[in-house]
């Protein structure tokens, strides 16, 4: 899989790239912990922040396949430890990335039918029965219970991070399980609160630039239309920083060479990363992805 991934960005001119996987920054987004190191030095979570400058230097389209680790419990979808399939298109936008997900998935594996695609707003409304921008918090709320029964406390208590705690709840529990049932699919168009390094486009409603993947209710996929705003970029990662905060989780330094890179300029792109071993895990159809590993986190 690895080889036939390497030959078709061989074939394209995207260049492979290689950056550390140790790092003096972690990321600051309150849903990922990073493995700590000692000395104030952490694991990479992806390679995302040092790919970004390369593209800002002037490195043109790049790939990486890399190892990245995440602070979680290791379960039937989740290792510590596992393998990122990132890269990154200048001159790009999040739509034209779609369709070479598509196509590099078709190179890794063997696809009868074309990948489906639905907007975000769409499933909400196929799937949950709400329409996750209008619809009140408390509408929201009770499609939840029905769904999951009486609810945590939202970690956060503003209006707008408890409508994102909804909106999540719901993605996990009842929307993401039903995309991709057939072959891989699409979804689009997100709420610019769920923006994550997304570019938003002005609306109303504002929508962020952000897609995912989803194959047999699993997502596979994230990529973006790249924020390149340095302000807007220092902007969240000092909210997410705050959240965490708030939230009692530590709050490590994030990138500031990022910020750096932004200012000097970076052209417009569009990102994406692919988890390698959960698409190995579904393409062999196997029940657990420790069984797509070598050695899982129980035996490593």
């Amino acid at each position: 899989m690895y080889g036939a991934i390497r030959s078709y960005f061989a074939e394209q001119n995207v260049l492979e790239v290689d950056t550390p996987i140790l790092s003096r920054a972690a990321t600051v987004d309150p849903n990922i912990d990073s493995f700590g190191a000692s000395g104030d030095t952490w694991l990479q979570t992806s390679p995302e922040f040092p790919m970004k400058r390369l593209v800002a230097g002037g490195s043109g389209a790049i790939y990486q396949i890399a190892r990245v680790f995440r602070f979680e419990e290791a379960g039937r979808l989740h290792n510590p430890e596992f393998t990122l399939l990132e890269w990154y298109r200048p001159g790009w936008n999040y739509r034209d990335l779609m369709r070479e997900v598509e196509r590099v998935l078709c190179v890794a594996g063997s696809f009868g039918k074309s990948f489906e695609s639905i907007t975000y707003r769409e499933a909400f409304l196929l799937h949950a029965g709400v329409d996750p921008f209008v619809s009140s918090n408390e509408v929201l709320e009770q499609a939840c219970i029905a769904a999951l029964g009486p609810l945590p406390e939202p970690p956060e208590p503003s209006a707008t991070a408890r409508r994102d705690f909804l909106l999540d709840l719901l993605m996990s529990a009842v929307v993401g399980p039903r995309l991709g049932a057939d072959v891989p699919q699409f979804l689009f168009d997100f709420p610019a609160s769920q923006a994550a390094l997304a570019r938003v486009r002005p609306g109303p409603p504002a929508i962020a630039e952000r897609f995912e993947l989803f194959w047999r209710g699993i997502e596979l996929a994230n990529g973006f239309s790249e924020l390149i705003d340095a302000d807007e970029q220092r902007r969240r990662f000092e909210l997410d920083r705050m959240r965490r905060s708030e939230r009692g989780q530590h709050a490590p330094p994030y990138d500031a060479h990022l910020i750096e890179a932004l200012t000097a300029g970076m052209p417009a792109c569009a990102g994406v990363a692919i988890g390698l071993d959960r698409l190995l895990m579904l393409m062999l159809e196997l029940p657990h992805i420790g069984d797509a590993l070598a050695f899982d986190f129980e035996r490593a």
